[in-house]
């Protein structure tokens, strides 16, 4: 069997969150034979130094999310500039509606009809560069925008919002330059780390060729799976917010068109948390701790007006949250919840970073509360839970992403963008310290099986066959191109 196993800013790069994870992967299935399709995320981590490829890595396929475009830009003319048009308006049609409102399943299908329409452009003409970079594509993208129904984050954009949209809708669509116009040659299997751009040559193989998908949802990718209304979470007042909503919305689509696509979704995607000590830290009975990256789509300003209403029921609570975003926080967004913070509950949330004297590790801010928190609006596999896990923590969590998938039963679920429910499920834990500690229990016995370095290769390896019996007759291996010997060849696609 030869599987494709396709990696954003990690394998087979040095630096990247989920390099290690990928590298134990491949030498735990020495088995199998591979293809390496991976994306760059900048020109220094391309630049650099690479792991060594196994053995069992046959082919090596890159692709840059980053730097100039691929040829020049300028729009082309005639009917692929009028089919460009065609597609490009149901893709951004769907990327300025809410889903979840009537009409939701036309508008997914319009994301998946220009996206596919998208790609066969692509492939008949090296790239979408000359019409993403055109003033047609700015014109398209403001008439959904203007669209009734838009969202307000998006309605006021002005022509450098839409420019730098469509830049950077081109590099997130350079992927599908990965996957050959007959489809992956002798490819069983596409394995694809992560549901946004690096998931395309997966997503089209699957859709146009019918070769199975496994989509492993990357912890270190905000929004690798994601939940409705994405770029309605994104404040008209926020810095760019119509670039950030517009992009938000490309991501929730993607993820959501992935994993629709997906013959099995599974957690995993870069090194779990270490399992701590012999058993749960002591608790504080009255604490809530929020962890992660402080930017909108974790959905902070949410949490902040369900603890208020936490505090008003129980005055001895509070919340501390624990960035752990460092460069990558989002600044302003940060300093508006401080504030928020202050007026809505005086003196009740504390503000940290994780690596700090407060805050040294995840597994020492858990240890500082009774019940872990998780508001996003979009997420992956949420990392700082499973360290919550492993601590033996109670969990309230929104059920996005692949968050339900990690925390199984170990947890009380509400849905996003919800702050009476996100309230109603903290004070049920807060004033219920035996289920508290049953769930807390079940959290970390679920962490011990699941999420260590012990169980992931052989978990795929059972995968991997049950996936390829569900599909059609495997497709042959080319004459010539024999598996698993010879030198790795390395394919640069642009």
């Amino acid at each position: 069997m030869r599987v494709a196993l396709l990696t954003e800013g990690g394998y087979p790069y040095v630096h990247g969150e989920s390099a290690a994870w990928c590298d134990r992967l491949l030498r735990g299935l020495s088995r199998y034979d591979f293809e390496v399709w991976a994306l760059s995320r900048s020109g220094r981590q391309a630049a650099g130094p690479r792991r060594a490829l196994p053995p069992n890595v046959s082919r090596l396929r890159t692709a840059a999310l980053w730097g100039p475009p691929p040829g020049g830009p300028g729009g082309a003319r005639g009917r692929p500039a009028r089919r460009f048009a065609e597609c490009f308006a149901e893709l951004a049609a769907a990327l300025c509606s809410r889903p979840g409102h009537a009409g939701a399943h036309g508008q997914a299908d319009r994301f998946s009809t220009g996206l596919l329409g998208l790609a066969a452009l692509a492939a008949a003409h090296r790239g979408l560069t000359r019409w993403l970079y055109s003033e047609q594509a700015v014109r398209v993208l403001e008439a959904a925008c203007r669209a009734p129904g838009a969202p307000r984050a998006v309605r006021a954009a002005r022509v450098p919002d839409l420019l730098a949209v469509t830049e950077r809708l081109e590099r997130a669509l350079r992927p599908l330059g990965l996957l050959p116009p007959g489809g992956p040659p002798g490819v069983h299997l596409c394995h694809t780390v992560g549901a946004g751009p690096v998931a395309l040559p997966g997503l089209l193989a699957a859709r146009l060729h019918g070769v199975p998908l496994l989509l492993t949802e990357d912890a270190g990718r905000p929004g690798a799976g994601s939940a409705p209304g994405a770029a309605y979470a994104v404040a008209p007042s926020a810095a760019r917010a119509p670039v950030r909503a517009l992009l938000a919305a490309f991501q929730d689509r993607l993820a959501h068109e992935t994993r629709a696509a997906a013959a099995l979704v599974a957690p995993g995607g870069r090194a779990p948390a270490p399992a701590p000590g012999p058993g749960p830290a002591p608790e504080d009975a009255a604490t809530l701790v929020w962890a992660g990256r402080i930017e909108p789509a974790k959905d902070l300003v949410g949490l902040l007006h369900a603890f208020r209403a936490v505090r008003d029921a129980e005055p001895a609570a509070s919340l501390r949250v624990v960035d752990t975003g460092g460069a990558r926080t989002d600044a302003g967004y940060l300093a508006r919840c401080r504030a928020l913070a202050q007026r809505l509950v005086p003196g009740g949330v504390s503000f940290t970073s994780a690596g700090t004297p407060g805050a040294p590790t995840l597994a020492d801010a858990y240890a500082a509360g009774a019940v872990a928190v998780l508001s996003s609006v979009v997420e992956g596999v949420p990392v700082p839970l499973i360290a919550a896990m492993h601590r033996g923590r109670a969990t309230v969590a929104t059920d996005v992403g692949a968050v339900g998938e990690v925390v199984g039963a170990a947890a009380v679920l509400v849905p996003p963008l919800d702050p009476a429910a996100l309230a109603a499920g903290c004070l049920a834990l807060l004033r219920d310290p035996e289920r508290r500690a049953s769930l807390g229990a079940a959290a970390r016995a679920r962490a011990r099986e699941l999420f260590t370095t012990d169980h992931g290769a052989a978990a795929y390896g059972a995968i991997y066959p049950e996936l390829l019996a569900m599909a059609s007759t495997p497709r042959p291996v080319p004459h010539g191109d024999t598996a698993g010997h010879g030198t790795p060849r390395s394919v640069q696609c642009t």
